[in-house]
């Protein structure tokens, strides 16, 4: 197998494994233990599935430490084809947006912690420790807001490299600046405007799709690299 078909193979497998686990904590947890606008409701429901979180917690860490081989994979590939852009690949992908997710994480464990009611917490009420959860659940999404405007940013010089290599469909780089601006769309109206939040989701859900064909393209075919002629 010639390496950059090699190269391509691996940085699809991370690329995969990346989007089987991330969903899990962004977007299956959140959905099943927050209650929007209740904070008493949420807490309990941390309460009966703790170990939900706690699997939303891991399924955070675990794929934001793939993502760091991801783009070190993806660095190796292209960086034949414009060292600069696969540079930006490295920082966006990870220098910049990991350490805000792995940081992040602390907001869901300390709501887990306030849900639990240790002694040293007995000055508060029930009510109030509740209340204290649910913020520190609400700070959760809004850091994945936050480190959602580099998982936007990074897919630009991501898809300027697929353009310009030859050995992946050009399209593929299209689809991806199309995902990467709804990314930062949905990020900035969400956190800068939030009651259009919702309405520009259902736009911007459709957007993300378009990060999707890099991801099996590179997992399945690789690249198609020319044989060397004789």
């Amino acid at each position: 197998m010639h390496p950059i078909q090699k190269q391509a193979r691996v940085a699809g497998l991370l690329y995969a494994l990346v989007g089987v686990i991330a969903p899990i904590g962004l977007l299956y947890v959140p959905g099943k233990l927050i209650v929007s606008g209740n904070a008493t409701a949420t807490a309990d429901r941390i309460r009966a599935s703790e170990s939900l979180l706690r699997l939303g917690i891991a399924s955070e860490l675990i794929h934001q430490t793939i993502g760091i081989f991801l783009v070190v994979a993806l660095y190796h590939l292209f960086k034949n084809v414009n060292k600069t852009l696969a540079g930006l690949v490295v920082i966006l992908g990870a220098l910049v947006s990991v350490p805000i997710m792995f940081v992040n994480v602390l907001n869901d464990i300390a709501a887990l912690m306030l849900v639990k009611g240790p002694s040293y917490l007995s000055s508060f009420t029930q009510t109030q420790l509740d209340g204290l959860a649910y913020l520190f659940i609400r700070l959760h999404s809004q850091g994945i807001n936050v480190a959602a405007i580099f998982w936007g940013l990074w897919l630009f010089p991501f898809a300027l490299l697929v353009i310009q290599c030859g050995f992946i469909p050009r399209f593929l780089g299209y689809l991806m600046m199309v995902a990467g601006a709804g990314y930062l769309v949905d990020s900035f109206v969400t956190i800068l405007f939030p009651q259009h939040a919702h309405a520009v989701s259902q736009i911007t859900m459709i957007t993300d799709i378009g990060e999707l064909p890099i991801m099996f393209w590179l997992l399945i075919w690789g690249a198609r690299v020319k044989p060397a002629s004789h």
